[in-house]
């Protein structure tokens, strides 16, 4: 029935005509196609609305790999080495937004500290990030990784200090990649915890690199998950490091 003028609607049938019953089957049906448009238009943006969003903010960078590539003469790898550029520090974690999958990246180059080698032995090394400096390229997602995932004002950075001397068994040529296990003191939002994961080394020209990864399991570091109403993601994220150290003192 279309949608037509009571007065109109009472002319065509004027002894079975009911007012009331029309009017109620006039607003009926304008709920209908109302919830219908209202659910296309739910569709449209969980569907679309995503696939557009993840295209504005790019693809996800690559993850951090060997070598940082700086060349100079090759030196002795006896005494102590600074983090320098372009070390990175970047967190990787999967999000599902109405659906579509996306892999959120933040990275900082505001990566601090030293490491101590003697012979072929890795005694000591310790870093400090500066995690309110992370950018992931979407002003949203850095405010609430600042504020309520890491809380930066009360827990400005990260630390991590070597526990185990890391023996690479001889000092490596230049160009050939190690690998080795680093264990040592983790501590995220105020929270330490040892953690043992896989470190390659390479030593490049005049400077040494170093690249690692590992899983982060939120709740052992109390960080709160970061899903919120329409993201989702699960209870673990990637913490991947690329340093490159170059040579301060024997």
């Amino acid at each position: 029935m279309d949608d037509v003028d009571i007065d109109e609607q009472a002319s065509r049938w004027p002894d079975t005509f009911e007012p009331e019953r029309w009017a109620r089957e006039q607003r009926r049906r304008r709920l209908v196609v109302l919830g219908a448009c209202t659910v296309l238009l739910l569709l449209v943006i969980g569907v679309v609305g995503p696939a557009i969003f993840f295209h504005l903010e790019g693809a996800a960078p690559k993850r951090l790999s060997l070598p940082v590539g700086l060349g100079g003469t090759v030196g002795p790898v006896n005494g102590t080495w600074a983090v320098a550029a372009p070390s990175e520090v970047q967190y990787r974690v999967n999000e599902i937004l109405f659906g579509q999958h996306h892999t959120a990246v933040g990275t900082t180059d505001k990566v601090h500290g030293t490491v101590t080698i003697k012979g072929a032995t890795v005694t000591s090394a310790q870093f400090t990030v500066d995690m309110a400096s992370v950018r992931s390229g979407a002003a949203g997602r850095d405010v609430q990784f600042r504020d309520s995932i890491m809380d930066t004002v009360a827990y400005p950075d990260g630390y991590f200090t070597l526990t185990r001397a890391i023996d690479l068994g001889r000092v490596p040529a230049e160009r050939k990649v190690v690998d080795a296990d680093a264990v040592g003191r983790l501590t995220l939002r105020g929270q330490t915890r040892t953690v043992s994961f896989p470190l390659r080394l390479e030593r490049y020209g005049n400077g040494v690199d170093a690249n690692g990864a590992l899983t982060i399991r939120f709740g052992l570091w109390d960080i709160p998950n970061p899903s919120f109403v329409v993201a989702r993601v699960g209870s673990t994220g990637t913490l991947d490091v690329l340093l490159h150290l170059v040579r301060t003192s024997d």
